[in-house]
């Protein structure tokens, strides 16, 4: 037996057909983003609490709002190494969408802890100095972000203490070795000294006896800063 169709029937039988897939969409509930949130800080800490109010306002402008299309889970190291090491591996095990790592004391761990995951940082004083990333242009790997620092400044705190103290000569810069990010901090200061006539020694502060120290012997020349 043949069956006949008219144009007008087959049309609304395919319209009827096409609309099915996008009903079936139209049910399903919107997939949950998870973004991971790492910061040295603790919980309570009114400038962490500062920070994740106004990320949580700017993912908003952007339709992005917790407990409906995303969710933030958050980790606080309130100061622990160890902590912060233990909390990257458990956000990265969470299987985030993307972490955002708070200052430069949460990012090594969140690249020990993976590859893969999209890591965006902020707060961070020198990115390319600490190995983060390959470069500002092209960070490369899973990492980028927002550097907080321009070097060029330290220069300037160098002109700054020249103008106050004409007959300075040598100058103490204070700063920890252990930690990666100062070294393009003192290669700035150091290329900004022959042209003011000074010559920069760094003094350690690891310890409150060693920053004493080495400033007392520092102090026993003249024409220091």
């Amino acid at each position: 037996m043949t069956v006949t169709i008219g144009r007008r029937e087959l049309l609304a039988a395919l319209g009827g057909a096409a609309a099915w897939p996008l009903a079936a969409r139209a049910q399903q509930p919107e997939r949950i983003r998870r973004i991971g949130a790492l910061s040295p800080l603790p919980a309570d800490d009114p400038e962490a609490k500062a920070r994740m109010a106004a990320f949580l306002q700017e993912l908003a402008q952007f339709g992005w709002v917790d407990g409906r299309n995303m969710r933030i889970d958050a980790r606080w190291g309130a100061g622990d190494t160890d902590r912060v090491r233990q909390y990257a591996a458990e956000l990265v095990a969470l299987a985030p969408d993307v972490i955002l790592a708070t200052s430069t004391a949460t990012v090594a761990p969140l690249q020990e802890a993976t590859r893969t995951v999209p890591i965006v940082f902020a707060s961070v004083i020198d990115p390319v100095g600490a190995g983060f990333v390959a470069s500002l242009a092209r960070p490369g790997g899973n990492t980028t972000g927002f550097a907080i620092y321009e070097y060029g400044i330290s220069g300037k705190w160098l002109e700054l203490l020249k103008q106050i103290a004409p007959s300075v000569t040598r100058a103490a810069v204070l700063r920890d070795p252990a930690i990666a990010s100062g070294i393009g901090q003192f290669a700035a200061i150091q290329g900004a000294a022959p042209p003011f006539g000074v010559e920069v020694s760094p003094v350690s502060v690891r310890d409150a006896g060693e920053i004493e120290r080495d400033i007392t012997e520092f102090a026993r020349a003249s024409n220091g800063a």
